[in-house]
């Protein structure tokens, strides 16, 4: 991997009119000292968030009486000041080489701690995913000298952390790793969204009681069963809005609901338009089809 080495600093001036993530300092580093030691509090320069990503080799991470040895594809995060400890394996027979981004909590601290709840502080990225490449880019940029400015160090914080928080939450939705009774349970759903489904049915289905299938449908999915079967009624019904002249009344009965009013109203929950406001655009932009998580 082809990334210049060392650690470039950003000290930009504030500027008091706009709210801007802040970027302290990102690199590239590969450490055969046994000297190299971090400890979190004693550091005097944060308030700071460090992502420290392995590329090879192996370092070690202590944190809340835990010992994590953080080896190739696995980063971990810190907090500091914090209770933590990291450095480099003295055991070790090969260098510990690492990318990493330091940046102040402002703006980004909830999606940090987001990230850090559902993924854990020593979570494993693929080398190749979204906020991997992107921290790459970040890193040669800034050895490059293409971070002149605020906005620029700025928007760099802020899409690392968008994307740190979208890849855990496409990993949580990847429908290839839900369950076998997860994905016949979101099967039944998407087969059978035009008429009733109750949740005794739908657990009878995958046999799995209510409380098992509604918490595992929810942790694999992000929505409960009830939220993805209206996601699911409303995507057919844009589709019968836009392909076809049925009335509002008849697309409610065809993509499952009793009456036209459930429908109008949980079409509107869900996008934010009526059924009659989506078909013809009113107003506002004429939507062929609308994305929603």
């Amino acid at each position: 991997m082809n990334i210049p080495r060392g650690t470039y600093g950003f000290r930009f001036a504030e500027d008091k009119e706009l709210q801007l993530c802040v970027l302290f300092a990102a690199g590239c580093d590969s450490i055969t000292d046994p000297t190299y030691r971090w400890d979190g509090l004693e550091r005097t320069d944060g308030p700071l968030l460090l992502f420290q990503y392995t590329i090879s080799g192996e370092g070690v991470f202590e944190s809340k009486d835990q010992i994590h040895h953080v080896t190739t594809g696995q980063a971990f995060l810190a907090e500091i000041p914090g209770p933590h400890r990291y450095y480099y394996d003295s055991e070790s027979k090969e260098p510990w080489e690492f990318l990493f981004l330091l940046f102040r909590p402002e703006l980004v601290l909830p999606h940090w701690q987001k990230f850090s709840r559902e993924a854990g502080e020593v979570p494993y990225l693929p080398i190749d995913c979204t906020p991997i490449r992107l921290l790459r880019m970040i890193v040669t940029d800034a050895a490059a000298g293409r971070i002149t400015d605020p906005l620029i160090a700025s928007s760099c914080v802020y899409q690392f952390m968008t994307e740190l928080v979208r890849l855990q939450k496409t990993t949580l939705r990847n429908r290839e790793s839900w369950s076998y009774n997860i994905q016949r349970a979101a099967e039944f759903i998407e087969h059978n969204y035009s008429r009733m489904i109750s949740m005794d049915q739908l657990s009878e289905h995958v046999s799995l009681s209510k409380y098992h299938l509604i918490r595992r449908f929810s942790s694999s999915t992000g929505l409960t069963p009830g939220a993805y079967l209206t996601r699911v009624r409303t995507e057919k019904a844009m589709e019968l809005l836009r392909g076809t002249p049925l009335s509002v009344e008849a697309i409610a009965e065809r993509v499952g609901y009793s009456s036209g009013s459930y429908f109008i109203k949980a079409f509107r929950g869900l996008t934010g338009l009526t059924p009659g406001e989506f078909r013809s655009g009113g107003e506002s932009l004429t939507y062929r089809k609308l994305f929603f998580d």
